[in-house]
């Protein structure tokens, strides 16, 4: 399948790199490419810059935004939860029309440090805004409860644990659920909960997800739904 990740931090280039190595044709999405490639200082999490990591996988395509959006038939937006709708306007609404849009972006906000707090929350999502601003686009949240690194392994969690997916199409949901299989969640562990205003509960679990990793001190966690 042809995809198109949208961020390059760290989420986006594990995304990309784990779809690639599933043999999925992908390319990476940037506001500018000259300039990602210029940077020289670490992201804000310490990940090297993304010049080191393309030079490592050279196979990966670097794009402007609105090239990947043409490019990918599915569409994986990895951006900061504040960079979000900016970079889907540059995609392009006419490159995400009748596309599968996989939206893991959270509102996070750390000017006040951790636990970090929500731009959006309560009344709204940021799973919504992106729905209403792209009504042609099928827009699924998912995957934005766990670390990057159980998105693409949740062997790395021991035991069965569970996944959300959250979207007003149906047809959407089931590609999503698709990829998710292939990254190794089996379908009993994905629950869907429904239209795309369920993003509000799973975005809004970020507050208990921060306190977890600092308790637990470590990403390597998620919850599990058990039925009586």
């Amino acid at each position: 399948m042809k995809i198109a990740v949208l961020g390059t931090g760290m989420v986006g280039r594990a995304l990309a790199g784990r779809l690639a190595g599933l043999g999925h044709d992908v390319v990476v999405g940037t506001r500018d490419v000259e300039q990602t490639l210029a940077r020289t200082e670490p992201g804000s999490m310490g990940t090297p810059p993304y010049a080191d990591w393309q030079q490592a996988n050279p196979a990966m395509r670097l794009v402007p935004f609105h090239e990947a959006g043409a490019h990918g038939e599915l569409v994986l937006n990895a951006t900061a939860g504040a960079q979000a709708m900016a970079a889907l306007e540059a995609t392009g609404a006419s490159n995400l029309t009748g596309k599968v849009l996989l939206d893991l972006a959270i509102p996070l906000d750390f000017s006040q440090g951790m636990p970090p707090q929500l731009t959006v929350a309560n009344t709204d999502s940021l799973g919504e805004q992106i729905q209403r601003a792209f009504p042609d686009t099928r827009v699924v949240k998912a995957l934005n409860t766990v670390f990057v690194e159980v998105m693409i392994d949740p062997s790395r969690v021991p035991c069965a644990h569970t996944i959300f997916v959250a979207g007003d199409d149906t047809g959407a949901k089931e590609v999503v659920k698709g990829l998710l299989g292939e990254f190794g969640w089996p379908a009993e562990w994905i629950i869907d909960l429904g239209t795309i205003r369920a993003a509000r509960a799973t975005e809004m679990y970020m507050q208990l997800y921060f306190n977890l990793v600092n308790v637990l001190d470590t990403f390597d966690f998620n919850i599990a739904v058990h039925r009586a």
